[in-house]
């Protein structure tokens, strides 16, 4: 029971997002992979969507750190078939993506990276991780199949 004299401030409404960001990673990575392609995938959404990135931080002493994403980031896994079909579904939806292929594993810099997957067709690429952003309904369909990350 409230009994001071100032009124019970309201409860402030759950923020709700009409966008979804979702990491997809296969189920067979290493834990040291998982984190990696993850990093990796969720900094090409960063770059190329800023309306996914918030304010910058400052703590109380008025330090300024840097802006991060404005929402969650779902991370799922699942085998290498439904990592497949999920790339698939992002592609008919046209939704903005990131890939992260097993042949990234074995180079060293953002050059070779482009190179590794320039060089395999779409259909070929053996892929690890996806990363995708859209509205929650088209994000959710691409990710069916896959579960949450443990």
């Amino acid at each position: 029971m409230n009994t001071s004299t100032e009124p019970e401030s309201p409860r402030p409404e759950p923020i709700r997002f009409d966008t979804k960001i979702a990491v997809l990673l296969r189920a067979d990575l290493e834990t040291w992979q998982r984190l990696n392609v993850t990093s990796f995938l969720v900094s090409g959404l960063g770059t190329q969507l800023p309306e996914v990135i918030g304010e910058p931080y400052e703590d109380a002493d008025g330090v300024p750190y840097l802006p991060m994403f404005r929402q969650p980031v779902m991370v799922f896994e699942a085998t290498k078939e439904t990592l497949a079909t999920a790339h698939t579904r992002a592609l008919a939806r046209a939704l903005p993506r990131a890939v992260f292929t097993a042949d990234l594993f074995a180079t060293g810099n953002d050059r070779d990276n482009r190179a590794a997957v320039r060089a395999m067709p779409t259909a070929d690429l053996d892929l690890v991780g996806l990363a995708v952003h859209g509205p929650r309904n088209a994000v959710d369909k691409v990710v069916k199949g896959a579960r949450m990350h443990p």
